[in-house]
């Protein structure tokens, strides 16, 4: 796996990265051994970067990435957790009987607790101890600022500067921000020392439009971005009629897109899967694609799929079919650089071991 250092700071993540929504019993459940599997799994393939939050079934997610890590050696591994939302006992039940279900939020957990907005810096950083308890880990390396979309201003303004403290006194390693949007983002870049945003479906194939301002914004500052939703919540991993699109369903047009792209793909042997994981990799900014997994077969799937070299006339032809548009191809690497590059790194990162 290549290894790239975040920004200025010292930590370092692997090329493709481990998304532990999935492992909170995102959209179904998942068992505790099929939990720990995927952990496995992804440890096994040279995954070193895993990412969790609170939200991500109520806790389950950091509770089960946690145990799985908490007995390899810590300083082999990075692992990002989120602030924002705090968890608070559902009300009447004391945290201690399930209330219904968290399925309104997406995870197929008992609703014992509820999600509250909190960016405050006494918010920030009980929420980091919360965190620490749930994963039975000594650190974060990375704390992210999630989803501040409608609270922007208390998350530039406290959350923020109380992440910034915490960096500075060596609590954690690296301070970022996470969301949807490419607008947002690129003000915390610009607003502020963050070493690292952390971009969910704005820099896929059907959807480049971090390419506009973001990714250029990240590339002059010296910033990393992570890339995550490079499926697009699936049309990307399996273009079909009724596939969903950023987690509703598909519009006809992106459909008939895909379904096109995946035709190019294949004629030269190449899931659009691997293509679509392959794509924001080629941009300079880019540190990791972080994939949501939630068993042992899609890690080695993911793992196996990007590691596929994908032709350069690939990408040409899908410019040629009007599928790629020719401005955001400009910025791209082509893959003859992204292999040298990642020979150059295991290079110096032999050297380094030596």
């Amino acid at each position: 796996m290549r290894y790239t250092t975040l920004g200025n700071s010292t930590v370092r993540v692997t090329g493709l990265s481990f998304g532990a929504a999935g492992i909170g019993n995102l959209y179904t459940p998942v068992g505790e051994e099929e939990a720990r599997a995927a952990v496995d799994a992804a440890w096994d393939a040279g995954i070193r970067y895993f990412d969790t939050a609170p939200h991500y079934g109520l806790g389950l997610s950091e509770r089960r990435l946690g145990a799985a890590l908490r007995d390899r050696p810590r300083d082999e591994f990075t692992v990002s957790t989120k602030v924002g939302r705090l968890l608070e006992p559902a009300p009447g039940t004391g945290g201690a009987l399930p209330v219904g279900d968290d399925l309104g939020n997406g995870f197929a957990v008992p609703a014992t607790h509820r999600r509250v907005w909190d960016f405050s810096a006494d918010g920030v950083r009980r929420s980091i101890e919360e965190s620490l308890l749930r994963t039975g880990l000594d650190r974060f390396d990375i704390v992210y600022l999630h989803d501040p979309d409608d609270h922007a201003e208390a998350a530039l303004t406290e959350a923020y500067p109380a992440l910034e403290r915490l960096r500075g006194e060596g609590v954690i390693g690296a301070i970022g921000a996470g969301m949807n949007q490419n607008e947002l983002l690129t003000r915390f870049l610009r607003d502020t020392d963050a070493d690292v945003v952390l971009c969910a479906g704005r820099f896929t194939l059907l959807d480049p439009s971090a390419l506009l301002e973001l990714l250029p914004e990240a590339a002059a500052r010296g910033r990393s971005v992570v890339v995550g939703g490079v499926f697009n919540s699936g049309l990307l991993a399996d273009p079909r009629p009724g596939a969903t699109y950023d987690y509703t369903a598909a519009p006809p047009g992106l459909v008939d897109r895909a379904l096109r792209m995946d035709a190019v793909t294949r004629r030269y042997g190449v899931p659009l899967r691997a293509a679509a994981l392959r794509y924001p990799r080629r941009h300079p900014a880019v540190a990791t694609v972080l994939t949501g997994t939630r068993s042992a077969a899609e890690v080695r799937d993911a793992a196996a799929l990007a590691d596929r070299t994908i032709p350069d006339d690939l990408w040409a032809e899908l410019r040629a079919e009007g599928l790629l548009s020719e401005e955001s191809e400009a910025s791209l690497e082509s893959e003859a650089s992204l292999e040298s590059a990642a020979s150059l790194e295991s290079v110096e990162s032999g050297e380094a071991a030596r």
